[in-house]
């Protein structure tokens, strides 16, 4: 394997696919309150709409942790020290790693863990090229479960979990303490967690923001049925559905949904799901967190809280925090 095309390191035997999770489609869509997890957001036309959506006016988040990035980069890679190795979990658009690793003192090695197989190892690629000094060692493997580290050429000053975007929010409560817990051990001892988190705010910013004036959230939304139709042989007709995006304050988290507009039938892997008139689905949670609350959140996962940056406005928080001894 040459320098510029890093070996796949696979804790996954294969991509999954929709029908691998037909089972657990099924359960959920057939739930008092029908779900369907988030991560079926992403084939190939969901990843290039929710690039777009990135680039909206109204979508905050994206723009927000760049700046605040760009501002205290400084401080945070003091805070990180030299030599570390960064485990990026969900490689997802490059430009906040390269905005990271450009801004470290002498990382030894990057290791982006994806489900995704073809995506993780051209995003590797791209990274290894760029960065020749640089050890790139991609992880196929579902990041909520513990996954062994591949070994390195250089031993690390120590490991920093990387994980901007606000994602940490499409998780339930419990579900994201989990997550910050396989963090924790993947990170191991003396390691550090970057990480990007929405804050609480005005209702009417966070109603903008997922219910923009293009319809490209929207467009996004529905997606998720025509996957389903394309891969699963559902039968959804997609007009008959419409998006919607409500901020539940009790909550504190915004609820992406698929309403049905009339009461129909739609068959999907030789099961026939009955919606009734304005019966929606829930395809997304994005949790707001105030920073005492996430907090509380990662101590409970074994974290130490370090040090939180905003942006003026207070919409958005990138925290560091470090392995609690």
């Amino acid at each position: 394997m040459s320098a510029n095309r890093p070996a796949l390191v696979r804790a996954n035997d294969s991509d999954p696919t929709l029908a691998d999770d037909a089972d657990e489609i099924l359960r959920g869509l057939s739930a008092p309150q029908k779900r369907l997890s988030p991560k079926y957001f992403y084939d190939e036309t969901g990843s290039r709409l929710f690039d777009e959506i990135c680039t909206l006016p109204e979508y905050y988040p994206t723009r927000t942790e760049r700046a605040i990035m760009d501002a205290y980069l400084g401080e945070m890679a003091a805070l990180t020290g030299p030599r570390a190795a960064v485990i990026e979990f969900g490689s997802g658009s490059s430009q906040k790693i390269r905005q990271l690793l450009e801004g470290l003192d002498d990382p030894v090695a990057y290791i982006p863990v994806d489900i995704s197989e073809d995506y993780l190892s051209s995003m590797a690629n791209a990274v290894a090229r760029d960065y020749p000094q640089l050890q790139v060692l991609p992880v196929f493997a579902d990041f909520t479960r513990p996954f062994e580290l591949p070994t390195y050429t250089q031993a690390p000053a120590r490991n920093l979990v990387f994980f901007p975007g606000s994602t940490i929010g499409n998780f339930e409560r419990a579900d994201a303490a989990s997550l910050l817990d396989v963090m924790r051990i993947e990170a191991g001892l003396g390691g550090a967690l970057l990480i990007g988190v929405d804050r609480k705010k005005d209702p009417a910013i966070l109603h903008a923001a997922y219910n923009d004036a293009s319809g490209v959230t929207a467009a996004f939304n529905l997606n998720v049925l025509r996957r389903l139709n394309n891969e699963l042989g559902a039968r959804f007709d997609l007009t008959t559905f419409r998006h919607e995006a409500i901020y539940d304050e009790a909550q504190g988290r915004i609820e992406m949904r698929l309403v049905s507009c009339i009461a129909q039938r739609v068959a999907i892997a030789g099961h026939r799901l009955e919606f009734r008139a304005g019966e929606h689905i829930v395809t997304e949670y994005s949790h707001k967190y105030a920073d005492d609350e996430f907090a509380a959140l990662a101590t409970s996962a074994g974290w130490q809280p370090e040090r939180v940056w905003h942006d003026d406005a207070g919409l958005f928080g990138v925290h560091f925090l470090t392995v609690a001894d």
